[in-house]
């Protein structure tokens, strides 16, 4: 059982020790210039100095859950499509029909506006 799993464990210690490597070689030979500007939290493309009651709006929101949404629908067809012929023409029409209902779905938040950046 070893035997089998032995290449992964090793792959993942090179790993560990390759990245630890880098980071114990850049705190000792690392230039170390630091200024404010360098100091200040930055987090998702917003500057340092917005306010703490500073709010996203909806549609920001909206248009990641729907990605995540349709994101995770869209992974359901890999084994589908690794394994076609051997489930036969009721994978591929149940495949078909699960695409229909996807663009139907697309459609109809296209429609409603939700893709519209505000």
């Amino acid at each position: 059982m070893l035997r089998t799993y032995l290449p992964a464990i090793v792959f993942l210690v090179l790993g560990g020790l390759v990245g630890s490597l880098f980071a114990v070689l850049n705190l000792f030979l690392g230039k170390r210039r630091p200024n404010r500007s360098k100091q200040d939290p930055y987090e998702c493309g917003l500057p340092s100095d917005v306010q703490r009651g500073f709010r996203f709006g909806i549609s920001f929101y909206l248009v990641a859950m729907l990605f995540i949404l349709f994101d995770i629908e869209v992974i359901f067809l890999y084994p589908i499509a690794v394994e076609l012929r051997s489930f036969g023409t009721f994978a591929l029409s149940e495949t078909i029909v699960f695409i229909a209902l996807l663009a139907i779905a697309f459609g109809y938040i296209w429609r409603r506006g939700a893709l519209e950046w505000r």
